[in-house]
């Protein structure tokens, strides 16, 4: 039998030695698993109480993430994201947003970005937005000149923003595991991942207007509206937004108010933006828009809406999945299926439904659910034998043994999470490593955390490590030489663009990413702001 120490040091090299040779995470995680309980207490105590043993312990903690309810959620939101692929809605938002910005330098760069955002904030799924945009993007990109390398950035850079911007399933595992509140971790990473995806965005316009020949003006075409009028058009087009779903919002709270419904109780919570004093601001909106719209007048108002009828879609499923959540009105996994019907209907008015369709997504749903199950019971394998034989107990003294600065500690324990993130699959990462190094931050001086900004408190170190992490998972779709943004966009690029080529095009939007982590690092207090 072997000490703990030893045990690590052979566990470390072992699975980057597994996954180097190509053996899959899950089967890696499994086989090491039973390595590190056997040098831990022998064959004899591993196998010989079947039911009581080591092994027992470790069956039991897979049962218990695997039948975790929030857990449900995984495979409700990536079969939302295939159907969003596969129904054409993503391809007409992308149309709509290019729309707008067709006559700005980098526009369809700036569009790509937008509709990444958008994209995650509807279903959280990176794989799949990494390749639809480079469906939809790229040969569009490179038709009209853009800078391949600027092109290749943006696509991967964007289309992994679903780490970070919920319903992010990143932070819907980590908060499983860790049992942390999803919907914190949700409000949390709201101003990070919007930061990040504002970061792209000013690169690309700063890039691009220094460097005109990195993204030519296409031709303007007949039907070109100039630019004064498009401003006019754009903002009918929100006005007519702000303006129905006001109504509807009145109406809703009309309906609680003649029912009754929103009555102030003693110990029954009110009803989110539903007690009767809305009842006056929302017909405020509701009048304001109205007024708005009959000044730009009906003809302007049937132009803004057929330019813009693309978002309307991905908007109804945002604010049905994030609405649902912040609105009181269910928890993580019933806004998840409110989505996929929300996305089910939206496809059938469409005319888009049919039964290949549905056909398609959910076999794409289970093949994703299944890949991440089977890591998942591998990596919950071996961090539960690692937990057993007291590793993370070794880790934890080691560490606070050192006496190393606070910010020393995290500033480690990040250059770690890069290191992983470029070797194995985030799901590995949170199982394996978050039961070692959530309880070392837990413990330490929460006034010592960050350099700027007001101070944490206890109850929000755990939400602000996971955005953290979120963050280094961010970058680590990018890093080479395991970057999964990468294969996914050289899957549907076309043959003359290696995966060379691609890493190349990644090297400033990492610099990026690296430059919003230290902020976040710098000043905790970021992820506060709407907790």
């Amino acid at each position: 039998m072997f000490d703990i120490g030893t045990i690590s040091i052979i566990l470390f090299f072992a699975i980057i030695a597994l996954l180097a040779i190509g053996m899959p995470l899950g089967l890696a995680s499994a086989t090491l698993a039973i390595a590190v309980l056997g040098m831990k207490f022998g064959p004899d105590f591993l196998y010989g109480r079947f039911g009581m043993g080591p092994l027992n312990i470790v069956a039991q903690r897979i049962y218990g993430i695997l039948t975790g309810y929030v857990l449900i959620s995984v495979p409700l939101f990536i079969f939302m994201a295939n159907l969003l692929e596969r129904s054409g809605i993503a391809a007409e938002m992308y149309s709509s947003l290019n729309v707008w910005l067709s006559r700005t330098r980098g526009g369809i760069a700036i569009v790509t970005s937008i509709m990444a955002v958008i994209m995650a904030a509807m279903s959280g799924i990176i794989g799949g937005e990494v390749v639809l945009l480079g469906l939809i993007a790229l040969p569009q990109m490179l038709r009209l000149g853009y800078n391949q390398n600027l092109a290749i950035g943006t696509i991967c850079a964007s289309g992994s923003l679903g780490t970070m911007i919920p319903p992010s399933i990143v932070l819907i595992i980590y908060g499983l595991i860790t049992e942390t509140s999803i919907k914190a971790l949700f409000t949390a990473s709201f101003v990070p991942g919007f930061m990040l995806a504002s970061f792209f965005i000013i690169y690309i316009i700063i890039r691009t207007q220094l460097r005109p020949e990195d993204a030519p003006l296409p031709e303007p075409g007949p039907d070109e509206v100039e630019s004064g009028e498009k401003t006019k058009l754009f903002l009918t087009f929100l006005g007519t937004i702000i303006g129905g779903f006001s109504t509807l919002l009145f109406l809703r709270v009309v309906f609680f108010t003649i029912t009754g419904q929103n009555e102030v109780k003693e110990g029954v919570d009110l009803i989110t933006l539903g007690t009767p004093d809305y009842i006056l601001q929302f017909g405020i909106f509701m009048l304001v828009a109205a007024a708005f719209l009959g000044l730009m007048g009906i003809s302007r108002v049937k132009t803004a809406w057929n330019m813009g009828k693309g978002l309307v879609a991905p908007i109804i499923v945002i604010g049905v999945v994030l609405g649902s959540i912040y609105g009181g009105i269910t928890g993580i996994t019933e806004a998840a299926g409110m989505g996929v019907i929300a996305v089910l209907i939206l496809t059938i008015l469409r005319r888009e439904f049919s039964l290949p369709l549905l056909w398609d997504s959910l076999k794409r749903t289970l093949k994703s659910t299944g890949t991440i199950i089977w890591i998942t019971m591998g990596a919950t394998a071996l961090a539960g034998a690692y937990t057993i034989a007291g590793g993370p107990a070794y880790i934890a003294n080691m560490i606070v043994g050192a006496e190393m600065p606070t910010m020393l500690v995290i500033f480690i324990m990040m250059l770690m999470f890069l290191f992983m993130g470029a070797l194995m699959d985030w799901v590995g990462i949170v199982l394996l490593v978050m039961p070692v190094f959530l309880p070392i931050v837990l413990k330490l001086p929460v006034e010592e955390l960050g350099f700027f900004g007001a101070p944490l408190e206890p109850r929000q170190v755990a939400i602000w490590f996971g955005v953290l992490f979120c963050m280094n998972m961010q970058v680590s779709f990018l890093s080479p030489p395991f970057g999964p943004a990468a294969f996914y966009l050289k899957s549907v690029a076309p043959p003359h663009i290696s995966l060379t080529d691609i890493f190349k095009g990644f090297l400033p939007f990492i610099c990026i990413q690296i430059l919003a982590l230290s902020i976040l690092v710098a000043c905790p207090s970021i992820i506060t702001l709407f907790l």
